[in-house]
């Protein structure tokens, strides 16, 4: 009888189910998906998922849960099974997804996903996964908030300008729209105060040397921290572009299909959103970056490409400086080419 050496719990999350395949590896290397189950995402579903898990696995061998990291409905389970005493590993989607295309696939449902999401814990070494640091929990949920009052807000300008705009303008309805305009106002206010109170002094000094970069300001500092638990699961900038949908996409094969490239945008939303302006600050007044957008543009004559090279640029700056822990430098790139076109030295 062939012996188990690992065991795999693959969990594909949805907002109200989790979807789960047991897998398991033999001493032959041999894989078998052994069983499968459909709970909901809630606090009996979960424990009742662990009641089933409990009674399918071996004790005594190894038990990994795997899931990816999808927006927020995989952080109860994971914070659950954290507490529970259960070792876990989040991976990040784009990883799942790339291993799915080398799988033989032909239908993609729930079920098919957390069996991919089991093969890959069998076979890969996955780093387990610790509970981050609370601060980066509140701080994505209040920045994510603020983002949401300026929209509210932006909504209500456009309503108020179309309404003193009109031939006959409601009194009644201007007076309400100022009214829900300086709420908004205030509560923006009230979650910038709450966000300073929030952090502490490690990540005040992070963020103070990631805003050493030229128009990088505090809150895009702050909202690409809380998105990335302080970068927990990035260890590489490839990693980071791809988490926040900024990889480039090419589809092509052999003479007769070629596609345009374009970013994946399979990431994190808030990312690109938060890097947007300081990107358009940087091609304004960064020599460097102006130089980077020029020649895209002039290359392929659209701008958004270039504008999306700048973002990558500045988020892979921001990884760096933040891993580092250091400061911009302005003249880093000056040096770096000064030292490529170095003459090189004559033997004598």
């Amino acid at each position: 009888m062939m012996e188990i050496l690992k065991q795999v719990i693959g969990i594909d999350v949805a907002q109200k189910e989790l979807v789960v395949s047991l897998g398991r590896v033999f001493d032959d290397f041999s894989i078998d998906i052994h069983a499968y189950g459909v709970f909901k995402n809630t606090p009996k579903g979960m424990a009742d998922l662990l009641k089933w898990a409990t009674k399918i696995t071996l004790y005594e061998k190894p038990l990994l849960f795997v899931m990816e990291a999808t927006g927020v409905y995989h952080e109860k389970f994971a914070y659950f099974l954290s507490d529970q005493g259960y070792r876990l590993s989040i991976v990040l989607p784009n990883k799942i997804s790339n291993y799915m295309r080398t799988l033989d696939i032909k239908t993609i449902t729930d079920k098919s996903c957390s069996e991919a999401i089991a093969r890959f814990g069998l076979e890969r070494k996955l780093t387990e996964w610790e509970k981050p640091n609370v601060i980066y929990k509140t701080l994505k949920q209040l920045t994510r908030e603020r983002d949401q009052i300026v929209a509210a807000r932006s909504i209500v300008k456009n309503q108020l300008h179309a309404e003193t705009s009109e031939a006959y303008p409601v009194k009644s309805t201007i007076k309400r729209c100022n009214e829900l305009i300086k709420l908004l106002n205030k509560q923006e206010a009230q979650i910038k105060l709450e966000l300073e109170q929030v952090k502490d002094q490690e990540i005040k000094d992070k963020i103070k040397k990631i805003t050493t970069i030229p128009g990088v300001g505090t809150l895009t500092a702050t909202i690409l921290l809380a998105e990335t638990n302080g970068f927990e699961l990035i260890k590489n900038k490839k990693q980071l572009t791809s988490y926040a949908g900024l990889d480039v996409k090419e589809k092509q094969s052999g003479t007769s299909v070629k596609g345009k490239p374009r970013i994946s945008k399979k990431g994190n939303r808030s990312i690109r959103k938060a890097m947007h302006f300081p990107a358009l600050s940087a091609i304004k007044h960064n020599e460097c970056y102006k130089e980077i957008y020029a020649r895209l543009v002039s290359k392929n004559g659209i701008k958004m490409k270039g504008i999306v090279a700048v973002q990558r640029k500045l988020l892979e700056l921001i990884y760096i400086i933040y891993k580092n822990d250091t400061i911009y430098d302005a003249e880093f790139e000056k040096k770096k080419r000064e030292k490529q076109i170095l003459p090189i030295p004559l033997r004598s």
